[in-house]
């Protein structure tokens, strides 16, 4: 502010809004450092900086007086460049940067798998496959940073030796470590744990418990050399799951607890922290929320556990991608690509499998990793249709035969109705339908004799 003779009068230092409240008139709440000056010598001083910097910065001072550019100079081109026009894979090199720019040393082996533990030496760890010990890496970090990890590789990629290393890893660290496997799969992993001929990692000594899925619907009797009732569920500090899609289903029963809630409730969540491993070459059948629920024994139920990772609400995030994923199923053949419904699910749900999911598929393994290692992958043949008769040996009559042989008979005895006069057809429907489940619905004799 300047006096009558135009001599700064007044200066007033900092940040606030030219407006009403910002100068104070009106009522307000500015969290803003106010300063002003309290003399006039205070005040011509300040008003001398003032207008340096402002001749500074409209390039009236180009440069000081031993030659060199003006600062404001230089910012003024930084800015003119940054608004100069950029080619297209320059801004999307430029985004994937800001995007990745702190993942940089997430697949730094050496600072995951720690060397102390010992797991290169082990047997298990050497007859890995370079994109095995990958994925082992990968969902290690996966176990340490969000606690779960679902390995999703197609079959035949060695989902088994990649849980067991991941298994050997965490032994060496003394973690007790569970693995619930189907009933028809137990023997898959008992014999790398036995005394046996044919366990080829014998030498590395396994030491995981083993029960079958059913094995947490019972309370007590034996499940191989364990005695269920004596059990400490909640002292597993890792827990495998294999086939884990058998628990994509929330579903309970009143009054009695189902094997997810009880997977979820007596290992996950009592006792001792639990890092969940599963294993399924399959986590999602046609509902997305197939993999919600069973990223649920990661989180312990909590749909905000990834918000610091850019998940808000897991329900959410898959309960958004589900409607998008049944707006591509409505879509026309044509317009019902790949790449159209990549595009239309989203980043955040990518995001969420980025996380905590492992998946790769033989093509994958091809492109990233050659077949000099493994060898090439066995081509898929065709399926072979037979189309068999009742019996080879021709004794019995084609089934055709008997199908026109059983369209033939009329089997009035079980739609009587059919030989009612038109005009008497309600009202003997009305007489002998029957209202089941206390009239919720109606049991027609009509639409019976149809049927039949």
């Amino acid at each position: 502010m300047r006096g009558p003779d135009g001599a700064p009068a007044q200066v007033i230092l900092g940040s606030f809004a030219f407006n009403t409240s910002g100068l104070g008139l009106t009522p307000g709440n500015p969290l803003n450092l106010i300063q002003a000056s309290e003399t006039v010598d205070e005040a011509a001083q300040l008003a001398q900086w003032f207008d340096h910097q402002w001749a500074g910065l409209h390039g009236a001072d180009a440069t000081d007086s031993k030659g060199q550019r003006n600062e404001s100079e230089s910012i003024l081109e930084a800015l003119q460049a940054l608004g100069e026009h950029r080619d297209p894979f320059t801004i999307y090199t430029l985004m994937l940067h800001r995007l990745f720019q702190d993942s940089g040393d997430e697949m730094d082996e050496e600072r995951i798998v720690k060397s102390a533990t010992g797991i290169r030496n082990t047997v298990v760890w050497k007859k890995l496959f370079k994109f095995q010990r990958d994925g082992v890496v990968g969902a290690i970090d996966k176990l340490n940073r969000f606690g779960g990890c679902i390995i999703a590789d197609s079959v035949g990629l060695g989902k088994t030796f990649g849980a067991l290393a991941i298994i050997k890893y965490h032994e060496l660290r003394n973690d007790r470590v569970l693995v619930l496997a189907p009933k028809r799969l137990r023997d898959n992993w008992t014999l790398y744990k036995a005394n046996n001929k044919r366990n080829i990692l014998a030498a590395d000594r396994f030491n995981y418990d083993v029960l079958n899925h059913t094995d947490l619907s019972r309370d007590g009797g034996v499940s191989g050399d364990i005695d269920l009732s004596h059990v400490n569920w909640g002292n597993y500090d890792l827990v495998v799951i294999d086939e884990s899609h058998n628990f994509r289903n929330k579903a309970t029963h009143k009054g009695k607890e189902s094997r997810y809630d009880r997977l979820m409730r007596r290992i996950i969540r009592e006792g001792v922290k639990t890092r969940v491993l599963m294993l399924s070459a399959t986590p999602v059948n046609n509902r997305l929320a197939d993999l919600r629920n069973q990223i649920a024994f990661v989180t312990e139920g909590d749909d905000a556990a990834l918000l610091e990772h850019g998940i808000a609400s897991i329900e959410a995030t898959t309960r958004k991608a589900q409607a998008q994923f049944n707006r591509w199923l409505a879509l026309d053949e044509a317009e019902k690509t790949p790449s159209q419904l990549v595009e239309m699910l989203g980043f955040d749900y990518f995001t969420l499998l980025d996380h905590l999911t492992i998946a790769r598929s033989r093509r994958h393994v091809e492109k990233y990793y050659g077949t000099s290692e493994t060898g090439r992958f066995p081509d898929r043949l065709p399926p072979i249709n037979i189309k068999a008769d009742v019996d080879l040996a021709g004794e019995f009559r084609a089934i055709r035969d008997i199908n026109q042989e059983i369209r033939r008979l009329t089997l009035a005895s079980y739609a009587p109705l059919r030989y009612v006069l038109p005009h008497k057809q309600a009202a003997y429907d009305a007489k002998y339908s029957t209202q089941v489940r206390g009239g919720e619905s109606c049991f027609r004799q009509a639409d019976r004799g149809i049927r039949i």
